[in-house]
């Protein structure tokens, strides 16, 4: 039956509040084994050493920890805690098994183990073999907006940047042991399962509530499997992009996390000015999505209202340019900087380079010993 926790009253007092511009990570990472670098389905046992804390997370794959850290004011600030909670999960594993962040493992099979829990047992009833499949490791940013009309008109604006985003974030080219020829292999592997993708816009409260009463009369689905690209989220009452692949190092998740964050923040600036931000046709910003998961940063975009195409490095080069007045005033200047610096090496391209040189293993080590740096500021990480 519906859950009244999901009433259009309830949603829209969930992301009423003074949360405003508050900013926080959940990291999707990969458990390795510390010889072969491949994935390793022992998630519940590594989880065992950090007991009780409350950073650490099981998911739906047994070779996958999940890192969330808490609402933060600024990207340094989150990305600081990132970086002390990779550190704090390297520390306790001590050696047992290592840890990597990327879209997809390079060369691991394709089908893995999952985790059983009620909720994880009936999602692998319902969805079978596309269950194991799920090997995929995302970043997921959220970002609250305070004020629920405020948080509605954004999110159906913020859906025509996430190829922009995803595109900067590319980060898996290689699937079982093979290069898959795109930026990244993770959305289609995603879109095995429904509800991925670029999500539609919702112009009403009334809307996403009659969309989870919809799921639950029908037992599709609950509220909190919702999977689209970007969500309002039902719980936390924030704006969630989930479109970015895991990041290679905390210097580049901050990256990313200030031109979301910054995006968030020139919007909400429009709305409040009065200004009736664009909504475009989802399946438009899907024509971009696909350049964007084929050719990352090396493709081209079209203007969502004439076709007009240009390059998706110029396209992402001006975005950063508008943002700078709003990193400016989130204090992130440094990082969206960064965002520059992860545009001229982009992860997928670092993973080729690297591979190219020490093949498939080699990357496997290369990802691990990349997981938890010493600084969480800027450019080292695009060596």
């Amino acid at each position: 039956m519906p859950d009244p926790l999901f009433s259009a009253e309830a949603l829209r007092a969930r992301f009423e509040g003074d949360r405003a511009m508050t900013i926080g990570f959940e990291e999707e990472l990969m458990l390795l084994d510390p010889a072969s670098f491949d994935l390793v389905p022992e998630a519940p046992a590594a989880l065992t050493a950090v007991e009780g804390d409350e950073r650490f997370k099981l998911e739906l794959p047994a070779a996958q920890l999940e890192i969330v850290t808490p609402p933060r004011a600024s990207v340094r600030e989150a990305a600081a805690r990132l970086a002390e909670a990779r550190q704090a999960l390297a520390h306790a594993l001590d050696g047992s098994h290592r840890l990597a962040g990327a879209g997809v493992h390079p060369f691991a099979a394709g089908l893995g183990e999952l985790n059983s829990t009620p909720r994880y047992d009936r999602t692998a009833r319902e969805y079978g073999e596309v269950a194991r499949l799920q090997l995929v490791f995302g970043l997921h940013v959220h970002v609250g907006v305070g004020g629920a009309d405020r948080a509605l008109h954004v999110f159906n604006a913020l859906r025509s940047h996430l190829p922009e985003i995803a595109a900067l974030a590319a980060n898996a080219p290689f699937y079982g042991g093979r290069d898959s020829g795109l930026a990244s292999v993770r959305p289609k592997l995603s879109e095995l399962l429904p509800r991925q993708g670029v999500p539609p816009a919702l112009h009403s409260w009334e809307a996403l509530a009659a969309a989870f009463d919809w799921g639950a009369r029908s037992e599709r689905f609950d509220a909190r499997q919702w999977w689209w690209e970007a969500r309002l989220h039902p719980v936390h009452g924030t704006i969630e992009i989930r479109v970015p692949d895991t990041q290679v190092t905390v210097a580049d998740t901050a990256a990313i996390g200030a031109v979301v964050h910054s995006l968030i923040h020139q919007l909400c600036a429009r709305y409040d000015a009065g200004e009736a931000l664009p909504v475009a046709d989802t399946w438009r910003i899907e024509e971009n999505r696909w350049s964007a998961c084929r050719y990352g940063a090396d493709g081209r975009l079209a203007d969502l209202a004439t076709g007009e195409t240009q390059t998706t490095r110029e396209r992402i080069e001006a975005l950063l340019d508008s943002l700078e007045p709003s990193a400016a005033a989130l204090d992130c200047s440094s990082e969206l900087s960064s965002a520059r610096a992860l545009l001229g090496a982009p992860g997928a391209s670092r993973q080729r380079e690297v591979a190219g040189r020490v093949g498939m293993r080699g990357l496997g080590e290369w990802l691990a010993d990349s997981f938890a740096p010493s600084s969480v500021s800027g450019a080292k990480s695009h060596g």
